[in-house]
């Protein structure tokens, strides 16, 4: 791997080079804008239930705050990286660096939430198990393989998401949205098939990036760059060095803007999220701390803005910082052997970091409304996957009417086919389950349960 052959513009499903002025990098931004796969995220959670009088985040928003912050990450990486003397005569090259690289990173900040299912982790929980609740079932079990059965029993939104990028549905394109190997390959935060799940492997290995049923698509990805094999059996490799700019854009939103939420709902205090904030950009060199309390005293008034304020410049501080420890680290990024993320790396920067994880935890994520959605989103998850699952799994004849309606539920592009195998049947169910909005979701729930009938 160098930094001459760890891109490509190439298309998965699609071997026509593009024709028109825009990159083939841009044009994957577009086509992830404009996915309804995409779109569904504005009624994804985040982290809180929407309130009815102030905003906050939701899947969609994340997303966008990641794009902006990967893309600033592309820019100053990028830069360096076209003037390294190896690249002196690669015009190539540095052009894809100087002017393209920012693209690949803001496409695969876009498509690195988009398989998330609705209610978030709930979502995922709720999925796994369900399967988990049949491991006893020896002639449920027996349906399935050894790397099936892992992928049922720890859905894996990042695995999803390869999935929606790439799959042809029934109806659809052949290899799904066609993106770029490049922007496939940035998305591959865990490189590896379920049955390679080791977390004591460091971040690359702790979850999993495929499913059984999308192999090939990874087998394509990985061969088209000269990635590092970890395991045949089971198959891992090393990271993508893109994977790291998308990883550290996605830590530094959540990690931050999370506070800036829990501020604007009333969780957390103004002092207390000035302080931590504060705590944080005093290990930044770069940060001018008398200036910033100047400004901060104009802005005394509006304690909504003094966050919003600083929660600015502790995203600047942390993607300069991540920039530069990228760059430190380039050698052992291209070999594949950074065991860590880039914002983990950050050892100045570690104490005051800990200490809001800290309190996101004690005080966010276990909040009174955060864990009552999380909660619900169980229930209503685990509801829809018992009787989509159970009325796919029955044999034709089995199927009572109301089995027969409950499949015909099912949109057509995901609808299964009765030869099918049970893992095929099971993951046209979870594409379509795992792609619902929450309201969605717990409307059809509703539905199903005969608690709500609804209108023509």
């Amino acid at each position: 791997m160098s930094w001459k052959n760890c891109y490509s513009p190439r298309r998965f499903g699609d071997d026509r080079m593009p024709e028109d002025a825009r990159s083939v990098y841009e044009r994957d931004y577009d086509r992830i804008i404009f996915s309804s796969a995409f779109r569904r995220l504005q009624n994804k959670t985040q982290v809180f239930p929407l309130p009815e009088r102030v905003f906050v985040h939701n899947r969609l928003t994340h997303s966008l705050e990641v794009v902006s912050v990967g893309r600033s990450l592309g820019m100053i990486v990028g830069e360096k990286l076209a003037n390294l003397p190896s690249l002196k005569e690669d015009e190539k090259a540095r052009d894809f660096y100087r002017n393209q690289l920012k693209s690949v990173v803001s496409a695969a900040c876009l498509a690195h939430d988009l398989g998330n299912p609705a209610f978030g982790h709930s979502g995922e929980e709720a999925i796994s198990k369900y399967f988990l609740d049949r491991e006893h079932d020896k002639g449920f079990r027996a349906a399935f393989t050894a790397g099936e059965w892992e992928d049922l029993t720890h859905f894996e939104g990042n695995a999803n998401a390869l999935r929606l990028l790439s799959r042809q549905f029934k109806g659809r394109m052949k290899g799904g949205l066609q993106m770029t190997y490049t922007t496939l390959a940035s998305i591959l935060k865990y490189p590896c098939e379920s049955l390679a799940r080791d977390k004591k492997k460091g971040k690359h290995r702790s979850k999993y990036g495929f499913f059984q049923d999308d192999q090939e698509v990874f087998e394509a990805i990985v061969k088209e760059f000269p990635l590092a094999l970890d395991s045949e059996k089971p198959l891992a490799y090393r990271r993508h060095p893109f994977v790291y700019l998308v990883e550290a854009a996605d830590d530094i939103c959540y990690s931050i803007i999370d506070y800036e939420d829990a501020h604007r709902l009333g969780i957390l205090s103004f002092e207390e999220v000035k302080e931590d904030f504060m705590r944080v950009l005093e290990q930044d060199p770069n940060t001018d701390m008398s200036r910033l309390r100047h400004n901060l005293e104009n802005l005394r008034e509006d304690k909504n803005e003094s966050v919003a304020y600083l929660r600015a410049k502790v995203i600047n501080a942390l993607v300069q910082a991540c920039a530069d420890a990228f760059l430190a680290n380039q050698e052992v990024i291209l070999r594949g052997d950074f065991s860590t993320s880039l914002l983990d790396s950050l050892k100045p920067y570690q104490n005051a970091l800990k200490q809001i994880e800290k309190k996101s935890i004690g005080r966010i994520y276990n909040h009174d409304s955060v864990m009552k959605i999380e909660l619900a989103g169980f229930k209503i998850m685990s509801g829809l996957i018992e009787d989509f699952v159970e009325a796919a799994l029955l044999a034709k004849d089995d199927r009572q009417k109301r089995h027969q309606k409950v499949l015909a539920l099912i949109p057509n592009q995901f609808q299964f086919e009765e030869e099918d195998r049970p893992y095929e049947k099971v993951m046209c169910i979870l594409d379509f389950v795992s792609g619902m909005t929450d309201n969605y979701a717990l409307e059809l729930y509703r539905n199903l349960r005969g608690i709500s009938v609804p209108g023509i």
